[in-house]
């Protein structure tokens, strides 16, 4: 890791918080794979699906992306702003088995599962950064307060289509 500033003594990003720097860093880079798996998997989720039922799952999945890739793109960011370096593709390491395509492309409930799933582990993961940066990052932990809010708003557009589903007797 490249050196900080001598003038910095306070907070994230002075030498005595280096330990928690490092922690937190490891912290965005799982954050920030995290995101970019979602993008892979919500792009194969709004082309795959079929049927009519599907085209409003398409539809969400298809702006959900371009909003997770902003959030891999701010996760990047802060993690060069801690002194970190954003991983490379060769470091990652897929997770996201709920959001595989399913068996039949009219399986849209599968879809919606595996989307508030992968919404789930986001808002969890994303708490527990913002718990870590108490006290000592605020400005990571403003951003992330900000990310959650946005996978907090996913989770629940999701689970209003379980809902309806399940309303319905088809999930």
């Amino acid at each position: 890791m490249a050196e900080t500033g001598a003038s910095v003594k306070h907070g994230i990003l002075s030498e005595d918080l280096r330990e928690e720097r490092e922690q937190l860093i490891a912290m965005l880079e799982r954050a920030y794979w995290m995101e970019l798996e979602t993008v892979m998997s919500y792009l194969q989720a709004s082309i795959n699906p079929d049927g009519v039922r599907a085209q409003e799952i398409k539809e969400a999945l298809e702006e959900d992306i371009q909003e997770e890739l902003e959030h891999a793109r701010r996760f990047g960011q802060r993690i060069k702003e801690l002194y970190g370096v954003v991983p490379g593709s060769l470091e990652f390491k897929p997770e996201q088995s709920c959001l595989q395509p399913p068996e039949h492309q009219t399986d849209v409930v599968h879809v919606i599962k595996g989307v508030i799933a992968a919404e789930t582990a986001a808002i969890e993961h994303y708490n527990r950064i913002i718990e870590f940066c108490e006290g000592k990052d605020y400005v990571t932990q403003d951003m992330v307060i900000g990310i959650l809010h946005d996978e907090e708003g996913h989770r629940r557009l999701f689970e209003g289509f379980l809902r309806e589903y399940e309303a319905e007797g088809l999930a």
